[in-house]
């Protein structure tokens, strides 16, 4: 055995990593001060730091597409997050960059997602609206929720009792930018962003399949010619195309036509599945909860979480919206069925 600490590790970095890369003795730093590591680079403490989160463990209990489904073999956010985190390092680790770095972005990436998934981020949006048209919001504007923005208030604010995880600002820049028009600053964050779009085209396919919405045979012929007839081979074809396009382009890019066959893929599940009778059925359930827990929270700002009040002592939507964010989709049904539905106690039986 041979010793191979922080600083063998960032001399290492130098010889091994691209100039393109962001190597961890050129980070911009954090928020605040922190004692040394002779272990870890910066990039791998924060990783760590975000493994042992609240909010990363409660991922596994937040949906990705299919509310409450039946069989274990769904993917849940937590099951997403992990697959974006394998294609991410394997893209990072094939160009030449900071698989660190990558792998922190991409475990951070979702840890702001509320229950239900989308839906229950469109209803927190809704519920933000009609407050805003009350006037309890203010701004010209209604707020609008975005589960991005919430996994950096996660990070900077709500974990580690209000304190945050004091993370780089490498990795902070992307989470908050692994989504929307801004892209992340490094090349590491920019892999993560296409990464998470590989993963969740790709194994909501694979779900929409065990649920029986879709069959192979549905998929559009034209992703089929360019991306391949089943999942290892889409993926393994997005992959590859992504580090040699990114190789050529000097940037974190797909070729034009894998890149169209991939958004094809995404238009037609937002169809066939996103859409669907199913999935809406469950999405109307769920944007009922969300939204009565809202506004039973509002009437009710003592009964939010101390930790949510302590950190908005002043503004009672800002506490009430990280709380339901928060939550799994099995907390908020059970607060849902606890506060609005009549349960029978057997001491009152004849």
């Amino acid at each position: 055995m041979r010793y191979f600490g922080k600083a063998e590790q960032m001399a290492a970095q130098e010889v091994r990593l691209s100039e393109d890369a962001c190597h961890s003795s050129d980070s911009e730093g954090r928020l605040g001060p922190i004692d040394d590591d002779v272990l870890r680079t910066d990039f791998q403490r924060d990783r760590d730091r975000i493994i042992h989160t609240k909010a990363f463990r409660r991922l596994s209990h937040k949906t990705q597409v299919f509310l409450a489904p039946e069989g274990d073999h769904f993917r849940t956010r937590l099951t997403h997050t992990l697959e974006v985190s394998q294609i991410a390092r394997t893209a990072a680790r094939a160009l030449s960059l900071n698989e660190d770095l990558t792998e922190a972005i991409a475990l951070g990436h979702d840890l702001g997602h509320t229950p239900f998934g989308h839906c229950g981020e469109a209803a927190l949006t809704a519920c933000l609206e009609e407050a805003w048209k009350q006037g309890i919001c203010q701004g010209e504007q209604p707020p609008v929720f975005l589960h991005n923005e919430q996994s950096l208030r996660v990070v900077d604010l709500i974990e580690n009792g209000g304190k945050g995880l004091n993370l780089t600002a490498e990795v902070r820049d992307g989470i908050v930018h692994h989504t929307g028009d801004v892209r992340p600053s490094t090349l590491e964050g920019r892999i993560v962003a296409i990464a998470d779009r590989i993963a969740y085209v790709n194994h909501d396919i694979d779900d929409a399949i065990r649920a029986g919405i879709l069959s192979e045979e549905n998929l559009p012929d034209a992703t089929h010619a360019v991306l391949g007839k089943s999942p290892s081979e889409r993926i393994d074809t997005l992959v590859v195309d992504l580090v040699g396009t990114s190789l050529s382009e000097g940037d974190i890019r797909m070729s034009p036509a894998v890149w169209d066959a991939m958004m094809e893929l995404r238009s037609f599940l937002t169809e066939w599945v996103y859409r669907s009778p199913r999935v809406l059925a469950e999405v109307e359930k769920a944007d009922h909860v969300v939204r009565q827990l809202f506004a039973y929270f509002m009437d009710h700002p003592e009964l939010v979480s101390e930790d949510c009040r302590a950190l908005s002592p002043n503004d009672p939507v800002r506490a009430v919206t990280d709380y339901i964010a928060g939550m799994t989709d099995r907390f908020a049904t059970q607060m849902y069925k606890r506060l609005f539905i009549p349960s029978a106690r057997l001491d009152d039986a004849d």
